[in-house]
């Protein structure tokens, strides 16, 4: 089980932590307009999955945007998706605030599908523990960082090159 903490406080991360090398596990989410998203709807790309706790918080906020930078970069092949438990409303409001067109923000609100197939549940919190995770085409895992600190910055450049390297 991966050990993080969250404004300096140990939270619990039940479910399986996901490394580098495993069949990525599917998930159902929510899109912004409520329909259902799985990792077989990008099948055959590319997926850099940025993981936040919520979008109306500074770190969150800057950590998507940071992707959505990189996005146009990476090329048609590859899927960014930041995912939270935020309800789906309130991604599309932040959507819509920040002007974000080349990443999909999805909720996992409703079911915690992704953060107990991933591990990335705080337990105490029902937030999702910062992370990143870079899947293939064949949906192997090739990349992973669960964030120490949730309040903490992931690795960019780190994840940005797994996905650089799967696109060469």
């Amino acid at each position: 089980m991966v050990q993080i903490t969250f404004k300096q406080n140990p939270v619990t991360l039940p479910g399986r932590e996901v490394k580098v090398g495993d069949q990525a596990p599917n998930f159902t989410v929510l899109a912004n307009d409520l329909s259902p998203v799985t990792l077989e709807n990008s099948a055959g790309k590319i997926r850099l999955i940025s993981v936040v706790p919520s979008l109306d918080t500074g770190v969150c906020s800057l950590q998507t945007k940071r992707f959505e930078q990189e996005a146009a970069s990476f090329g048609d092949n590859v899927e960014v998706l930041t995912v939270s438990a935020d309800l789906p409303f309130a991604q599309r409001r932040w959507v819509e605030e920040n002007g974000i067109e080349g990443i999909a923000t999805v909720s996992d609100h409703r079911d915690l599908s992704f953060g107990e197939a991933y591990g990335t549940t705080m337990q105490e919190l029902r937030l999702l523990a910062r992370s990143i995770f870079v899947i293939d085409e064949d949906d192997r895992v090739a990349y992973v960082e669960y964030v120490p600190e949730g309040t903490d910055h992931p690795d960019y450049n780190k994840a940005i090159e797994a996905v650089k390297a799967l696109t060469n």
